[in-house]
């Protein structure tokens, strides 16, 4: 059945994954982000702020579903009222369109962040509580985002949760391309803390089956509706062992050596204090914070039974086959 879907964020690394998937399937799709470049002309492109209220609900009349996906990414405590005006207030937007206009249907892009507190977290599920403590910006306004959202589920709305962790695949424009950079200038040749922590990545084809599954089966009252679902490839890696991957697979120098964390999480702090002072930057990737180098040195997986389960759904690319699969679209890209 062909449906009317609205993807916020739809130009992005992730929106752009889901906007092709979606079209690809039949659906008629708008795609919605702050700019844009259109890529295919089976897709309405438009752009605007998700602050912008009046235009979000526009964009939500007619509409099936609507999968929001924009969030703003920032890992460092400053800029805190601009990241909190897009996740939680442009959430707030999509939430006043959809049930202005009748949408029945709302996939929300989550994070794993949600559960985060600075400790270890082995094979945790979705039993688990919201982080009580604060985190910073970008974490805290999500969790309240997902919180609104799962909570506003009803007989006339369905929404559901997707918390991808560490996504990764062609057209990327933070993650992998932020470590090809510092490959570049020399400064991926040492590994943050001197022991071994196993993180989650999630390859983003797997994420959007993920999010084509819950789609497929949200209906408000339905037993997907208000839930939310950890959703990564279920491959348990350290995260030095990944970068190391990826450097190998486009011949870049490997690590070789370790820093001690309390070094690297003091020069975060310091890094971190003179940005605020200077007013705070938007930076993603490229930013040293200290809720980045805590993440690097804990265990965060997660068990991906519940969305085995409830969505028939398993992750399909392995994490090797996605990094060769990413490599090959930075070589063609020119990245490299």
């Amino acid at each position: 059945m062909t449906r009317r879907v609205l993807v916020t964020g739809g130009s992005g690394f992730v929106g752009r994954h889901l906007v092709d998937a979606f079209a690809d399937a039949g659906h008629e799709v708008t795609a919605f982000d702050l700019r844009s470049e259109p890529w295919r002309d089976d897709v309405r492109f438009v752009e605007g702020d998700l602050c912008d209220a009046l235009l979000v609900a526009s964009l939500c009349e007619g509409k099936d579903t609507v999968v929001h996906n924009a969030s703003l990414v920032h890992t460092r405590r400053n800029m805190e009222t601009r990241v909190w005006d897009v996740n939680l207030g442009g959430s707030r937007n999509v939430l006043a369109g959809c049930r202005a206009h009748g949408v029945r249907r709302l996939v929300y892009l989550s994070s794993a962040s949600a559960v985060y507190e600075g400790r270890d977290i082995e094979g945790g599920d979705e039993t688990m509580p919201y982080s009580s403590i604060s985190q910073a910006p970008y974490a805290d306004s999500k969790i309240a985002a997902e919180k609104e959202i799962l909570a506003a589920s009803d007989e006339a709305l369905a929404t559901v949760a997707i918390r991808p962790h560490v996504v990764f695949g062609p057209h990327d424009q933070r993650f992998l391309p932020a470590i090809l950079e510092r490959a570049r200038q020399g400064r991926m040749r040492f590994a943050v803390g001197l022991g071994t922590w196993l993180s989650d990545f999630t390859y983003v084809d797997n994420l959007v089956d993920a999010v084509l599954a819950a789609e497929a089966r949200l209906e408000p009252g339905g037993p997907v509706a208000g839930q939310a679902y950890f959703v990564t490839n279920g491959e348990p890696t350290a995260f030095f062992d990944f970068v190391g991957q990826v450097l190998a697979e486009l011949d870049l120098p490997p690590i070789v050596y370790r820093i001690p964390y309390p070094v690297v999480y003091a020069v975060a702090a310091i890094t971190e204090g003179l940005d605020t002072l200077r007013g705070g930057s938007l930076g993603g990737e490229h930013q040293l914070s200290r809720f980045a180098v805590r993440y690097l040195c804990t265990h965060h997986w997660f068990a991906i039974d519940k969305a085995r389960r409830d969505l028939d759904w398993a992750p399909k690319v392995t994490i090797a086959e996605g990094i060769r699969r990413t490599a090959a679209w930075l070589r063609e890209t020119g990245w490299t």
